[in-house]
């Protein structure tokens, strides 16, 4: 179950708010906690197994941070042990079956089957449980005692399938303590909407463009075509995991929490190292705390943060799948990060307009890196976006590119105008109750439309 769906809008929604805002005070946890469970049930229903590791696996969160401050002598001993869990059930399940195929691809007389299906949400609630027992291991958090905070904490709907990454520390208070307004829950609606609006009204037209490209095959297509698809591929990744983090945060506020920003306008960034200082924020500041630092940070020397900074990415990429592709799209971060770090980010901040062309082309290269999970076919694609390395500029009908351009021009222009302050500061600036609440009302009705119609995908970030 999708929040873009209408199962869970018009059924799910409904069913779990009047319950929550109708029980009593002392009994919001438990609803909160019940609906999430069965959000998350609906969602592994064909793999219930997932729905055993994911309560297993709250439960050893809880009981490790107990131990950990009760027996203070040993605490190195269960939060290794909690750590382990947690990175070998991720293996496991998410890179266990790429090492198999490509140990069957190398001996194929072994006939290994490599059907293993990743558990919905897994990268996430790993790296809250992972931070929390952590936390509790280096003093910064109590351990919750009560099994059901704890448990809302890493259940919570709103956040658990796709983030953000929410540590203990930021929502303890609100677990036992928090207010629902009137006020607070028109906005988590707005804030809903309109994330809904990103996700089904701009992120999913751009994204049938790429799915087009796919279809046609990389060979056919001409230089124009590949940046144009890649660019829609882009605005695709960001509206679809913006939307999805409004819609989080919209929620969030509906349930009385107040959850962490995930994006900042980040394709205004004028160096890769700003961006990912504003894209997807929360795994950002988690492998930062609990990587980058402990690792030693910038405070050994240069080659000693290279390492480290090298650590972040790599591990950034095998976090987001299991493929060559995401350990060289880490390792092409690292080196872009490295060369501004010390050579010429300092350069491009200080020329805002050489930055931003700088990551005008830098930002759809990353993304094809990201995009295109066999390497071959990567080869192919980049031989279209750079044809001057490969075979020339036009393919098999030179004007394609002229199609799709005429398509989803307005889908670009929205894009554009979307990935600036411009649309939210106005937005903010609107006094008139009536005419925002026209405004959401089309974008929700527009959304459902297209819902109905079937014209929606699932999340991007859902595979990782």
């Amino acid at each position: 179950m999708v929040f873009s769906s209408l199962r869970f809008i018009f059924i799910f929604i409904p069913i779990f708010f009047i319950l929550y805002y109708t029980a009593p005070y002392r009994l919001k946890n438990l609803i909160l906690l019940i609906g999430s469970l069965c959000f998350y049930f609906i969602g592994a229903l064909e793999n219930p197994s997932h729905f055993a590791i994911f309560i297993i696996s709250i439960i050893a969160d809880w009981f490790a941070a107990l131990l950990i401050e009760k027996y203070p002598l040993r605490k190195k001993v269960f939060l290794t042990t909690s750590i382990a869990f947690h990175l070998i059930s991720l293996c496991v399940f998410k890179y266990l079956g790429f090492f198999l195929q490509e140990l069957n691809r190398s001996f194929p007389s072994l006939g290994i089957t490599a059907d293993i299906v990743l558990p919905i949400g897994i990268s996430f609630y790993t790296f809250q449980g992972i931070s929390y027992v952590a936390d509790v291991y280096k003093g910064k958090v109590k351990a919750e005692k009560s099994l059901l905070n704890f448990a809302v904490y890493i259940s919570m709907f709103e956040q658990l399938i796709a983030g953000p990454i929410v540590t203990y520390d930021k929502v303890r208070t609100e677990l036992r303590h928090r207010k629902i307004s009137f006020n607070a829950v028109l906005s988590g609606i707005g804030t809903f909407v309109f994330g809904l609006g990103l996700k089904v009204l701009l992120a999913n037209p751009l994204g049938k463009l790429w799915s087009q490209v796919l279809a046609i095959g990389f060979e056919s297509i001409s230089a124009p075509l590949a940046w144009i698809a890649i660019t829609a591929f882009s605005f695709q990744i960001y509206f679809d995991f913006f939307g999805y983090s409004l819609m989080a945060l919209g929620l969030g506020k509906m349930l009385g929490f107040k959850l962490p920003k995930n994006f900042n306008h980040p394709y205004l960034s004028l160096t890769m190292t700003e961006f990912w200082r504003r894209w997807h924020i929360t795994l950002g500041t988690w492998f930062r705390e609990y990587v980058y630092i402990p690792l030693g940070g910038n405070k050994k020397g240069k080659i000693s943060e290279l390492r480290n900074l090298l650590a972040v990415w790599l591990l950034t990429g095998i976090w987001h799948g299991a493929g060559y592709n995401y350990l060289l799209w880490g390792a092409s971060l690292f080196a872009v990060i490295a060369i501004e770090k010390f050579l010429i980010g300092e350069y491009l901040n200080r020329h805002p307009l050489l930055g931003h062309i700088y990551m005008l082309f830098l930002i759809p290269v990353t993304w094809a890196i990201f995009a295109i999970e066999d390497i071959n076919s990567l080869g192919i694609f980049f031989s279209r976006l750079f044809p001057f390395f490969g075979q020339g500029v036009w393919s098999v009908f030179r004007y394609d590119y002229l199609k799709y351009l005429k398509l989803y021009f307005p889908f670009f222009i929205a894009g554009i105008l979307f990935s600036t302050k411009l649309p939210y500061n106005i937005f903010k600036h609107i006094n008139n109750r009536a005419v925002i609440s026209l405004l959401l009302s089309a974008v929700f009705a527009a959304s459902v439309y297209c819902m109905y119609r079937g014209l929606d995908d699932p999340f991007l970030y859902f595979r990782f």
